[in-house]
Formats: structure tokens, C-alpha cells, sequence
């Protein structure tokens, strides 16, 4: 599913260069649950960004589900973002007009797709068919996040990111978020990758591909 070779990121600011990523390889298997982690400053996020096709390596190569995406431009990484990879933000990311279903909706709409239906099933997916019409403000945090996987879950993308998924729920909502996560995983097969800092989540894992000064410490099999 993911096949990163070398992959070098630098920014430039101002007359200095920054150097984030230092030759990051890794694979990536389809139906895997790995974690990606490390603290912060450790380029995670960085990685984040090139995986989910929101920005481009400075040299290397990262395919994806087979198509060499790392020298794409951005309308076409945006059609990959919209076809091949779901979504799941530590700040939910939804629009606080729209009900539950209208914000898995517009999830469809953005991918091209138009069986709504399809968002109905994924709200149900999650236990949430009875909070269809509500809007987030209406939502506890971790129903909110329920809201954002059905939206990443809808469109059936090969790949779904989670960048720290817990992160603004108390720990009894986050534990049912990772149960969550976990179980679609092992049900649907689904390839789950989820960007943290914390050993908890990362240990829900099959993989910890640990990150440091922008390489690859370690990885290893958890389960």
C-alpha cells in the first residue's frame, strides 16, 4: 500500500535550509494497522503530510497503492487525496452548521460521489444513526470523532490516517475511539495508519515505526 524510499524534506526559511526528513524508508502492507511515533519535532508530521498527499518530498520516492505520487502536482494530489485516503484529525474538522450527516455527506461530495447512502451506512457503522440530524455543537467530543472516521469511512478509500485521534477526548472517549478504530480495522480490513506520541494508542498496533530527528529509529512488530 505504502512504499517510501528515501525520502528527503527541507525547507527553506529565509537563507537557511531545514532539514526535516533524512532518508525515511519504510513499506507499508495493505490491511496493516501500523503507528507511526515519535515526539514532537521528530518530523511525524512531516511524514504525515507526504502520506496523505498534502505535500511533496524534496527527493525519494513514495508510492502509493502503486502510482508514484511524489512529483505529482497539487490538482492531481488532490484527486488522490479524495479517492484514496480517508481522514481522521485530532480536531475533527467539521463544519458546525451541518448535521452529522450532512459532514460525512460533503465528504462524499469531495471525493466525486454521490450515494449518499452510503453516509447513512457509515453513521451506522459507528453507532451514531441516531445523532444523524444533530450538528457537532449538539455531539459530545467523542461522537464528533465517530462523525469525522464515518466521513473518512464512507467513500471506502484503500487507506485511512489518523493523526492523533485521542488527542482532544478525555481518556474513557479516547479509549472507545481506539477500540473503534481497531475493530473497523480487523473487521473491514482496512489499511490504518495513526500518526502519535502516546505508547497507549501506538500498542493497539500490529507495527511501531518509531521516528527520531527525521529517521527511522525502529520498527517493530508490536502483535
Amino acid at each position: 500500500m505504502i512504499e517510501l524510499h528515501d525520502i528527503q524534506k527541507r525547507y527553506q526559511i529565509g537563507d537557511r535550509e531545514l532539514q526535516v526528513l533524512r532518508g525515511v524508508s519504510f513499506t507499508i502492507e495493505k490491511g496493516e494497522l501500523v503507528a507511526i511515533m515519535g515526539p514532537s519535532g521528530s518530523g511525524k508530521s512531516t511524514i504525515l503530510n507526504l502520506l496523505g498527499c498534502l505535500d511533496v518530498p524534496t527527493s525519494g520516492s513514495y508510492i502509493l497503492d502503486g502510482q508514484e505520487v511524489s512529483r505529482l502536482n497539487s490538482r492531481e494530489l488532490a484527486q488522490v487525496r479524495a479517492q484514496k485516503i480517508g481522514f481522521v484529525f485530532q480536531q475533527f474538522n467539521l463544519l458546525p452548521k451541518l448535521s452529522a450527516l450532512a459532514n460525512v455527506k460533503l465528504g462524499l461530495e469531495y471525493a466525486g460521489a454521490e450515494d449518499y447512502k452510503a453516509a447513512m451506512e457509515s453513521l451506522t457503522t459507528v453507532g451514531l444513526a441516531d445523532r444523524a440530524d444533530h450538528r457537532p455543537t449538539e455531539l459530545s467530543g467523542g461522537e464528533q470523532q465517530r462523525v469525522a472516521i464515518a466521513r473518512a469511512l464512507a467513500k471506502n478509500p484503500p487507506l485511512i490516517l489518523a493523526d492523533e485521534p485521542t488527542g482532544n477526548l478525555d481518556s474513557k472517549s479516547g479509549d472507545e475511539i481506539i477500540n473503534m478504530l481497531t475493530a473497523l480495522h480487523a473487521e473491514q480490513g482496512i489499511t490504518l495508519v495513526m500518526i502519535t506520541h502516546d505508547p497507549k494508542i501506538a500498542g493497539h498496533c500490529q507495527r511501531i515505526i518509531h521516528i527520531m530527528d527525521g529517521m527511522v529509529e525502529k520498527d517493530e512488530k508490536v502483535q
